[in-house]
């Protein structure tokens, strides 16, 4: 992570998607990385494999997704045990969302920091958990 502050959002997958396509709601991100952001291992892979299947080859779909936070801070946060066991209670309240693992991830990190997550993912607004959750567009 660029700079020594805390992370004040998380982003799921789409969100950074968003910002790296210049999509509708990438200004949301990128105020939220200028602040500092972080982003689950598993929702890291999973905004890898979204580059590499339009075509990108995986270093350089890394390289384009880094620099989104040149002028900011995001934090990768390895997927650890704690994450592990948030993702998996998570599961019984939002299995009739068909959310996948990642955004699981997404929002059992936003849990376990306590911080807001940002997605594109407007279904997520229905959600019954304990999850400030701010929907980019």
């Amino acid at each position: 992570m660029i700079g020594s502050d805390a992370p004040v959002a998380v982003l799921d997958a789409s969100a950074l998607l968003a910002l790296l396509f210049d999509e509708s709601g990438a200004d949301r991100v990128e105020r939220a990385i200028a602040r500092g952001a972080c982003v689950s291992a598993l929702n890291w892979a999973e905004t890898l494999t979204r580059l590499i299947e339009r075509g990108e080859p995986v270093d350089r779909a890394a390289s384009r997704a880094f620099p989104a936070s040149s002028s900011g801070r995001l934090l990768l946060v390895p997927f650890d045990e704690e994450q592990a066991r948030e993702t998996a209670r998570i599961r019984l309240k939002t299995r009739s969302f068909g959310l996948s693992l990642a955004d699981r991830a997404a929002l059992a990190l936003a849990r376990i920091r306590r911080l807001p997550v940002l997605t594109s993912d407007r279904a997520w607004r229905s959600l019954s958990i304990s999850v400030k959750i701010e929907v980019i567009r």
